[in-house]
């Protein structure tokens, strides 16, 4: 074990959820920032546990062959991207080899047959400028002057720069008008710590195909001071389409506000996905990177390889993007998503597209397919309800197993699997994989180049019996009989485990550690490891203050404590 303060050499083999490189001392682990794979590097040992720690690197001892020099001046201090120091050819090997490991180490898949299914990582041509939105927080600097840019890695320390080389370049020219706006009359920033302040975010929508422009203003308030002067000067850009203001006073870390105000042109731009268009709001959740949409959707089409009789459901489906381009190919498309807002969107997008082989319904996708599922048993004399395909594209948590458990009632021909975290991917696809399905394709697509994120698109398809065995079974006492009291035993066996509450796991810590931990605590770090969530009966709404998030220390008495019941 190595100790606080210790100054070691260590070579870096692999890259962290965060972006820190990894390394390994005698086996004790160190997790380093700014290190890329390939790096000999001499780091100072800032944080030491049991079996791992935290280290700062000091030097360079031997660059890796993969590292280059950052585009971006701000890159290490920057918490945007983590790994723009690796070249893009060994981003993309890295990204492949994080399904792979995922698949294998989660999954529990055989390495042999990911090498079957496994396609190559789909990446982009030209890596920078791709983002055609951004959110900027806005705050003051020493001097007092109203500063905007990213926040630092792992905290809410501004990095002043208007010029990020992941968004459109028009979002310099925006900035830096908000910003002299500000200056000219008297508009504070947002301060996180008072709650005092005005501007405290700025949201910036571009259109790839349309060249259309949304600026959207995030408030501690409802009015905006001589807004006049700010439209007049936002206005002369070209392209300016939608400017709007979204009123948020709570205080949290929620950016956008729930409503939003049009001060100028309309409350919405419009985009193009392939031949697809959508009209696009300050609250509609629309995939940051056109160019890889693109491919990613194409990808899912290719996968699901409708003939036109096909009944889909589209699960999480937002405003309608994968929903519209599957209707394009479909006989029906059903999509499911909970916030109602992105459900009038869906349907306006399939209007103005004159699609009509498609409906949206609001709730969570765990409970409206598994209602759905049960109404349509009950009006159909039992009948089960089925899908030829289901697509889902879940949030980072991935999918409730609820959810789960209905597409494996229903059968679908085939289940098109979208991800955003190849961990909680490869949880599910164990359970589809253990419940009648086999993965066929595997591809990754960088949504997200020059950080560690990558989505994941999987087409699993239906097992079918390759025939049928009639077997006679007796039970009861005698030779050839199958003894009751073996089958009670065996049922004990699989009687299902009792529900570890947050309770058994507090007082668990405090027993062991000595400390208390906050509810708040535990869900955070369940939530992170994927695992199922339960929505609780007392949540507020809207927090007074920001929540706080749990040390490094507690998060390994989490972490026992989930060990220690069987939660993971």
């Amino acid at each position: 074990m190595l100790n606080k303060n210790d100054v070691v050499t260590v070579e870096i083999t692999d890259i962290g959820v965060g972006g820190e490189g990894i390394g390994r001392v005698d086996g004790y682990t160190l997790f380093i920032k700014d290190a890329i794979i390939g790096d000999v590097v001499e780091a100072k040992v800032m944080k030491a546990k049991k079996n791992y720690g935290y280290a700062r690197m000091m030097e360079i001892i031997h660059p890796s062959a993969d590292r280059v020099e950052p585009k971006c001046a701000f890159a290490r201090k920057c918490g945007g991207c983590q790994i723009q120091e690796m070249s893009y050819e060994r981003q993309l090997a890295f990204k492949e080899q994080k399904i792979r490991g995922n698949l294998e180490r989660i999954g529990g898949f055989d390495r042999g047959k990911i090498d079957a299914v496994m396609e190559p990582v789909e990446g982009m041509d030209e890596p920078f400028r791709y983002r055609n939105k951004a959110q900027f927080p806005f705050g003051t600097d020493k001097e007092g002057n109203p500063v905007t840019g990213f926040y630092a890695g792992r905290t809410h320390d501004i990095i002043a720069n208007t010029e990020c080389i992941l968004g459109v370049e028009q979002n310099r020219e925006i900035l830096e008008i908000i910003l002299q706006y500000m200056k000219e009359n008297c508009v504070a920033a947002y301060d996180e710590k008072s709650g005092k302040g005005l501007i405290r975010h700025v949201l910036i929508r571009y259109g790839f195909t349309t060249k259309e422009i949304m600026v959207c203003l995030v408030i501690n308030g409802t009015k905006l001071p001589k807004a006049d002067r700010l439209i007049k000067k936002l206005t002369q850009l070209e392209g300016m389409t939608s400017i709007t203001l979204s009123p948020n006073t709570r205080r949290d870390n929620v950016i956008m506000g729930n409503s939003y105000e049009v001060l100028w042109g309309q409350g919405f731009i419009t985009d193009y996905i392939g031949n697809v268009k959508y009209q696009i709001s300050p609250l509609s959740f629309y995939q940051v990177n056109p160019v890889q949409t693109e491919k990613l959707y194409g990808l899912a089409l290719e996968y699901a390889d409708l003939k036109g009789t096909e009944t889909v459901w589209d699960l999480y489906c937002g405003i309608g993007t994968i929903s519209l381009f599957l209707a394009q190919k479909a006989k029906q498309v059903y999509g499911v998503e909970i916030v109602p807002q992105a459900i009038e969107d869906a349907k306006n997008n399939a209007k103005i597209n004159e699609i009509n082989n498609a409906a949206f319904y609001v709730g969570k996708a765990e409970e409206v397919l598994p209602d759905y599922y049960e109404e349509y048993a009950k009006t159909h004399g039992g009948e089960k309800a089925r899908a030829d395909v289901i697509v889902v594209d879940p949030p980072r948590k991935g999918c409730d197993e609820t959810l789960l458990e209905t597409i494996v009632k229903m059968e679908p021909e085939k289940v098109v699997y979208v991800s955003c975290d190849s961990a909680t991917l490869a949880r599910d696809l164990k359970y589809l994989c253990e419940n009648g399905y086999e993965i066929r394709k595997v591809r990754g697509v960088d949504q997200f180049p020059e950080t560690v994120h990558v989505e994941t698109v999987v087409l699993l398809s239906h097992k079918k019996p390759d025939g049928h065995i009639n077997v006679k079974v007796e039970f009861g006492d005698g030779e050839g009989k199958v003894p009751l009291d073996n089958i009670a035993k065996r049922a004990e066996t699989y009687k299902p485990k009792e529900r570890v509450t947050y309770k058994m796991i507090k007082e668990y810590i405090e027993a062991k550690y000595g400390f208390k931990v906050h509810t708040a605590y535990i869900a955070e770090v369940k939530r992170d490891l994927g695992l199922p969530m339960y929505d609780a009966p007392n949540a507020v709404e809207e927090l007074k203050q920001p929540r706080k998030h749990p040390t490094p220390e507690k998060v390994e008495a989490i972490k026992d404590a989930l060990k220690h019941f069987e939660v993971i």
